[in-house]
């Protein structure tokens, strides 16, 4: 599976330990993080490159099917300090706590921003770089990046909302996003048994006549009488 594959190259860097403790109600429906970095992290994204040491707050903006735009703020949420574009990214099974992964880089580069996986949801979101920065990231991390040709430092939400999206392997060609992504899981189908037909019930058969037992019946009570009278005489 892709999102396997990836984390078990090394080059992921699963960070849990940075992370203030988020909002996990459950049915919230902007999915707010708030999150602190202990150093410079690169982010893709309107304008903003990198994110200085600190804390942030995240939010799904929109989220639609086949994308999800996340906005990422300052602590207190006085100021928007950009918006992303994520693809939909899937996980055998979801966890209690906030994940996110990086892409790891050289050393003294920032640690380079990769998915985010809301508490206890099995979707997540997968970030796309630029096209020019992606070929950079996937050669310096041997990795293949999501991508758009769209130009986001001077991007609006509206055009990311209809930006393509693709992806770049380290050798710098493009291929599919299923590449990079793990699709959703296939939909549930409740099988339904069709109803067993049952034959009806043979009708009982008809029985005799009942006029010999009540016959019978009769003879045993005449005896009865005369055995009766008899004892009766006796004792006369």
């Amino acid at each position: 599976m892709t999102l396997l594959k990836g984390l078990g190259t090394g080059l992921c860097v699963i960070v849990l330990c940075l992370l203030v403790a988020p909002n996990v109600k459950a049915d919230q429906w902007d999915r707010k993080t708030v999150v602190t970095f202990s150093e410079p992290v690169e982010i893709p994204g309107i304008g903003v490159n990198v994110l200085p040491a600190g804390t942030y707050v995240f939010k799904v903006m929109d989220a639609a099917t086949d994308r999800h735009t996340v906005q990422i703020y300052n602590q207190d949420e006085t100021r928007l300090i950009t918006t992303v574009l994520a693809i939909p990214n899937y996980r055998i099974k979801p966890t209690e706590k906030t994940v996110i992964t990086f892409s790891e880089r050289p050393a003294g580069e920032p640690q380079a921003l990769k998915a985010w996986f809301y508490p206890g949801r099995e979707c997540g979101d997968q970030f796309v770089y630029g096209r020019a920065r992606a070929i950079i990231l996937a050669k310096e991390t041997n990795e293949t990046i999501l991508s758009t040709p769209a130009p986001l430092e001077t991007a609006t939400p509206e055009v990311l909302a209809t930006a393509p999206v693709e992806a770049v392997t380290p050798a710098g060609e493009t291929v599919a996003t299923a590449v990079v992504v793990e699709p959703p899981p296939p939909a549930q189908v409740a099988v339904v048994e069709p109803p067993v037909a049952v034959a009806p019930a043979a009708p009982l058969p008809k029985t005799a006549s009942q006029l010999p037992l009540i016959g019978l019946l009769g003879l045993f009570s005449l005896g009865g009488g005369f055995v009766l009278l008899s004892f009766l005489r006796r004792i006369a």
